[in-house]
């Protein structure tokens, strides 16, 4: 539950602000707010255009009269002092400014220090962990949760396996895979992210390095994301191609800091496609983008192809969905189980990150504090929030 005062009211002005709210996921997050958003509760829009953002509540004003008078907060996010006060304005700050690793320290740092909860949509394992390194301490002493890569990056795998261990014996070892499917496409600013992850893999390596250099280690368990080689599975009915993004690091934080994921716990994450020439060149594609994505010209002559702000009209996004399918093993039990829902990048990212930041000022949840994956800082009550909100999650097989 949010941070109170000895009366029952919160302390700040704002139970959420929305950072970054003018941009393309912004504008959807902010959409979802404006309709979804509990009444009473207190939020704001903020970004570094006063106009933009002006025009923003005019938009949502348009369909939700009662935004007409939405309060809005400039910061830029080059400026650490207004990022301050907006931090200290709110129980839970959202961000959609990205790439992170260029635009998010200020904000984080901001939050670690007034104690206030902190969501991202980032994909970005380096920001992550440089993240932990340098805030991670000061988040625990003031009690503020930093909650990365709250999109279809990496929910819907955290929660997936979440859900999936929760139907696996208790106390054995257990083994999961994941198996992610979707026609979905994505905007500039996920495009620029993207190409900023595959350019810098050494420095990701020497991030993950200082990261592990500052972890407690796990005494009497193990939790372990091995990158599984490319193969043909049954289960998803499809050639699964090893995917060594986000979500398999975040899902094995969220297996050492819960003790329901048993001793020994392990988990593979995959593209699911269906014919093998398919796989065959996805597997070429992306080893052609890594390899450009290494020249300063390449990656410049793609930027200017999508740029940040831009992403699919509503119609393409009305065609789009993804399926994300699980395969649990332990205890001499095996259990497949699936998370599936609409347009991943974009209308379920703004509505799982919306949901989020309504959970975390909102719900009763575990008392966590410092850098927390969503599985270990919301657990079952973001669970049930997407269930809620249309994002199904369901057991297909038992054996």
């Amino acid at each position: 539950m949010n941070r109170q005062d000895g009366t029952g009211r919160a302390r700040r002005p704002y139970d959420i602000v929305l950072y970054g709210a003018t941009g393309f996921v912004g504008v959807l997050t902010a959409r979802y707010l404006a309709a979804h958003a509990p009444a009473g509760c207190r939020w704001a829009v903020a970004g570094r255009s006063r106009a933009k953002l002006e025009r923003l509540r005019g938009l949502l004003a348009a369909d939700y009269p009662g935004c007409a008078e939405l309060p809005l907060i400039e910061a830029d996010a080059d400026d650490p002092e207004a990022l301050r006060r907006l931090a200290g304005s709110a129980e839970v700050v959202a961000t959609t400014v990205g790439p992170y690793l260029w635009y998010g320290e200020p904000l984080v740092a901001a939050c670690a220090e007034a104690g206030t909860d902190y969501l991202d949509l980032t994909g970005e394992p380096e920001f992550v962990d440089l993240m932990y390194v340098h805030h991670e301490a000061r988040a625990r002493e003031t009690g503020a949760r930093l909650v990365h890569a709250c999109g279809f990056d990496t929910v819907p795998g955290d929660l997936g396996v979440y859900f999936t261990v929760s139907q696996l014996p208790e106390g054995v070892p257990l083994r999961v895979d994941g198996f992610v499917s979707s026609n979905g496409t994505f905007s500039g600013g996920t495009f620029a992210s993207a190409l900023n992850v595959m350019s810098r893999g050494r420095q990701s390596l020497r991030a993950g390095r200082q990261r592990r250099l500052h972890e407690p280690r796990l005494v009497g368990r193990r939790a372990r994301s091995p990158i599984g080689g490319p193969r043909y599975s049954r289960e998803a009915d499809a050639w699964a191609l090893p995917l060594p993004l986000l979500d398999g690091q975040i899902i094995t934080r969220s297996a050492r800091a819960l003790e329901r994921y048993g001793p020994d716990f392990r988990y593979r994450h995959y593209a699911a496609v269906k014919t093998l020439p398919m796989a065959v060149g996805g597997v070429a594609a992306v080893g052609a983008m890594l390899g450009l994505a290494q020249l300063p010209v390449a990656r410049r002559w793609f930027s200017d192809r999508l740029k940040p702000g831009e992403g699919p009209d509503e119609e393409r996004r009305a065609r789009s969905w993804f399926s994300v399918r699980f395969v649990g093993e332990g205890g001499g039990r095996t259990v497949c189980t699936e998370v599936s829902g609409g347009d991943p990048g974009y209308d379920e990212t703004a509505k799982i990150f919306a949901e989020s930041a309504l959970c975390l000022a909102f719900d009763e949840l575990p008392k966590t504090s410092g850098q927390v994956t969503s599985a270990a800082a919301m657990g079952d009550a973001l669970l049930n929030r997407l269930q809620a909100a249309g994002i199904r999650f369901r057991v297909a097989a038992r054996r």
